[in-house]
């Protein structure tokens, strides 16, 4: 049965120099299945830089299911070991690790660009070598001694796809084909049945090895490679070229559509295909690009990994910060939300088109509920959506309309907000024409229609609001237009196309007349780019009571590129109800500046936080395991999810804007006694339970950390779930110590570092300590006190710097993680990999969890093998905090 005609009649803010008049139709045939998901788009190259980094919940979160990383040995780059990432990336949803042999050598590109003969003589325990020749190709020991340690040291060693060679035609040893070729051809055979000769000797049965690698779409080279390779029986088991540039957002398909062509005429059975390598920069981080990419993947029901860019560990720059979600991350969570489904026809105006509007839609019929993912596109945007089946969706259903705008490569994005729903639409004859109240450019828009339900479906809980930097009264400060096609897709996008830069003498200023509808805390937040040092504005409301805005550091990539590399700050403002200018400013007193306040600025975010930001997770948006599952049959929990035994389960993902308490609260029905096991970030931190048959609401107060947490929801009585809430408590974290690491007892070469006010450092009280580690004598001693002196459950949230590099590369600064290990005298010990910081007086956040033992014994810091990073302070939270309450729920 096809939808009511219905139109959502909605204002439509149009993107810069565009049309009003002019919309974009997306229709949507939900009656048409094109197949069941995928989900591979999203794959990395070298997003993982080491255990933790990024987090689990980041990466389970957005559901990566095959990365490239370097192969063990590798000295490509000082961190990505795929051995020694494995059990993150497999933890939940990894399938395929796909490893770059050639990582072995230090440089790009690879022994200098030169094929190597037979100068050496390697040691197979360890990779080392000699240089003396012993009559084997040189290469093809590597290969062997790389494929020996995954074969023993991987626990999953038959989900590992071996890449012998990476962009041979891009000056790897092989570019001049008319030459090079035959060279080429008995190269990958020698390799191809080295890595077999390795796995058959340990009873592995088939490596899975993928090639050619190409830096693009190369119609001979690939046809030379497949004859030969048919001929000899080396065919790989994942055909990969690479789709990089602005162009091939047109020309991938037709691409695509050649390698078919090419396997059926040389007879080919199909291969899996898998682009190692897709996107630029501007597309990072931007789910109005990215959709449009993951758009083709899915489609052609093929993988795809990121390009690498940046720097390895942030998912190539679609995360923030240590634990945080851009809007690149957002994107990706969408899509990973998919799995279980069957993707439905979508026809977009263009297809094959730079730059246009494209979706991705899909049916999940166990859980009853049908997404749309769209974005792209300059133009407002009418969804036509049709064939919503009434033998799933029954008579009525209710659509709510979620929003993620762009934050910058390391700015924190928050959770999605719903910016328009319906509630109760009538399922006829016909079709839904959905307006879009507000279209952004580069944002992504998530539409979910379900079966009516009975929790009411709220648009915009939480006041919010925002303006473009553009867009404000500018002093002293330019516009600087961000053409998103120039500079061949080399930089990172503004919001809006434009930002505002040279704000760089003491009298500039943006300010921003807004209204606000009550009296109460709000947080003002800056995306904007800080490049490669911290750097300070003052925040004035009505031109008086001025507040400083801390910045962190930025990636400083080249010297255009490192005023687009924009992250965020977060500052809390008291405002009365009524009208105020927000006036952010570079200097105090309008005659000099704040220390590094050239900082681009790109948008500014206003929320109302006097309650806490009460955000609501529907069971409708969560994932599910084991057999749980949505459920709309039963009388009062329509819009339920029915969670029962050891193996079921649900998965939320929740921003946490700041490190501290919150309030987690469960809506839900039960059919007798019963309890629910809440476990957040791997730990069961917490049981809430039911008396008796009824409805209720149950209440955790939990630590979270700053950004995304992964809270697990298990009931073996069982329960019906409607919703998770999260409200922040930021008066509980009187519960929390926080130890400045100058005060703590040092040991060894520990040493405190002073920073200058000039500095524009955001160390807490000025000072820090440095030298930890690279030694057992190099340590810091926090001895127990209250707060602390209990046994239990606790979480360490570090304050760090880290700006170490490792080895050179032409293009990717070589960031190296370091890890600090907490151990407890009497107790065990926890340790943590804390990511690049960009520099060594810039300080980002990061927790580690730990279960205390003793209620005396003193907590150690250090590292004896390596440095860990410089320590700015130390907050000991108890996990969990008082007892949680269950109340009846209407």
């Amino acid at each position: 049965m096809l939808v009511a005609g219905v139109t959502l009649a909605a204002g439509v803010l149009s993107a810069p120099g565009t049309a009003a008049a002019a919309t974009d139709v997306l229709s949507v045939d939900f009656a048409k299945s094109t197949g069941e998901f995928r989900g591979g788009a999203t794959g990395t190259l070298y997003g993982f830089g080491d255990d933790g980094a990024p987090t689990q919940a980041l990466i389970d979160g957005a559901h990566i299911t095959n990365t490239s990383q370097k192969a063990p040995y590798g000295t490509q780059h000082p961190s990505g070991d795929a051995i020694k990432v494995e059990d993150g990336f497999f933890h939940k949803h990894g399938r395929d690790m796909y490893i770059y042999v050639q990582d072995y050598y230090p440089d790009w590109s690879y022994h200098g660009g030169v094929r190597p003969g037979d100068t050496r003589t390697y040691r197979q325990a360890d990779g080392t070598y000699t240089n003396t020749p012993n009559g084997v190709w040189d290469y093809l020991e590597v290969v062997e001694f790389v494929t020996e340690a995954v074969a023993t040291t991987s626990k999953r060693p038959q989900d590992y796809v071996f890449i012998p060679f990476n962009e041979p035609d891009g000056g790897n040893w092989y570019a001049n084909w008319g030459t090079l070729k035959d060279t080429f051809l008995a190269d990958w055979k020698a390799t191809y049945d080295k890595i077999q000769q390795v796995y058959a000797r340990h009873g592995l049965g088939h490596a899975r090895i993928g090639g050619p690698g190409d830096t693009r779409w190369q119609p001979e080279r690939s046809a030379d490679f497949l004859t030969y390779a048919k001929a000899n029986a080396v065919l790989p088991d994942v055909f990969i070229w690479h789709e990089l540039g602005i162009d091939n957002l047109r020309t991938f398909r037709s691409h695509y559509t050649d390698y078919r062509a090419l396997e059926k005429r040389l007879g080919l059975t199909p291969m899996h295909v898998n682009i190692t390598e897709w996107g630029m920069l501007r597309d990072m981080g931007t789910p109005g690009q990215l959709v449009q990419w993951l758009s083709i993947m899915e489609d052609l029901k093929i993988d795809g990994q990121t390009a690498y860019w940046a720097y390895a560990g942030n998912l190539s720059d679609n995360s923030a910060r240590t634990n945080s979600a851009n809007a690149g991350w957002w994107m990706f969570k969408w899509y990973g939300d998919l799995a279980g489904s069957r993707t439905v026809a979508v026809t977009p105006p263009a297809l094959n088109t730079v730059d246009t509007l494209q979706g991705i839609a899909a049916v999940d019929k166990r859980n009853k509920r049908a997404t749309v993912l769209y974005g792209g596109g300059n133009d407002p945007v009418t969804l036509s959506l049709s064939g919503l089946d009434r033998n799933i969706f029954g008579k009525r259903v209710d659509i709510e309309v979620r929003e993620i705008t762009l934050a910058g490569a390391e700015g924190v994005a928050g959770t999605p907000r719903v910016v328009k729903v319906l509630d109760g639409v009538r399922l006829d004859r016909g079709t839904i024409e959905l307006n879009v109240p507000t279209y952004d450019r580069y944002a992504a828009y998530q539409v979910l229609i379900t079966p009516e339900q009975d929790r009411t479906p709220v648009a915009a809980a939480v006041w919010s609001t925002s303006i473009e930097a553009e867009n404000t009264t500018l002093t002293a400060a330019t516009v600087y237009d961000q053409d998103p096609l120039a500079g061949g897709g080399w930089k990172f996008l503004a919001s809006g196309g434009r930002d505002v830069g040279s704000f760089n003498r003491p009298t500039s200023k943006a300010e921003w007349t807004v209204t606000v509808p009550r009296t109460g805390r709000y947080r003002f937040q800056v995306i904007g780019g800080a490049p490669g040092v911290p750097g300070r504005h003052a925040l004035f409301v009505d031109g008086a009571n001025p507040q400083i805005v801390q910045y962190t550091a930025d990636l400083a990539l080249t010297d255009v590129q490192r005023w687009q590399y924009r992250g965020s700050s977060e500052v809390t403002v008291a405002l009365t109800a009524g009208t105020h200018t927000l006036s952010l400013r570079a200097g105090l007193d309008g005659i000099s500046r704040l220390p590094n306040s050239d900082i681009t600025l790109d948008k500014f975010l206003l929320t109302d936080i006097t309650d806490g930001e009460p955000t609501a997770y529907p069971a409708s948006t969560l994932r599910y395991f084991g057999g749980a599952r949505v459920t709309y049959d039963r009388a009062k929990a329509r819009g339920h999810a029915e969670i029962r035994g050891d193996r079921q389960r649900a998965d939320a993902y929740i921003q946490a804007w700041e490190t501290g308490y919150y309030d987690v609260g469960l809506d839900y029905r039960s059919t007798g006694r019963t309890d629910v096991d809440v476990t957040v970030n791997g730990r069961s931190v917490a049981t809430v339970s039911a008396p008796r048959a009824g409805a209720w609401r149950s209440t955790a107060r939990l630590h979270l950390s700053q950004g995304i947490n992964e809270i697990e929801i298990r009931s073996k009585r069982g329960l019906l779930l409607q919703q998770l809430t999260t409200t922040r408590v930021a008066a509980a974290d009187t519960a929390a110590v926080t130890i400045e690491a100058e005060d703590t007892i040092r040991h060894g070469a520990v040493s405190i570092t002073t920073h200058a006010d000039s500095s524009g450092s955001n160390a807490s009280g000025g000072r820090s300590i440095g030298y930890v580690g690279l030694g057992a004598a190099n340590t810091f001693e926090i001895t127990r006190g209250p707060g602390f002196d209990k046994p239990g459950l606790y979480d360490v949230a570090v304050s760090y710097a880290n700006a170490e590099l490792g080895g050179h590369h032409d293009y990717n600064p070589q960031v190296i993680d370091r890890r600090l290990e907490i151990t407890e005298t009497g107790g065990g010990t926890a340790h943590g990999y804390f990511r690049y910081t960009y520099a060594w007086n810039s300080f980002l956040e990061k927790t580690v969890p730990i279960t205390l033992t003793t209620a005396d014994g003193p907590l150690t810091f250090g590292n004896p093998q390596a440095y860990a990073p410089d320590i700015d302070k130390i907050t000991i939270a108890p996990a969990v905090i008082g007892r949680p309450t269950t109340v009846p729920r209407r």
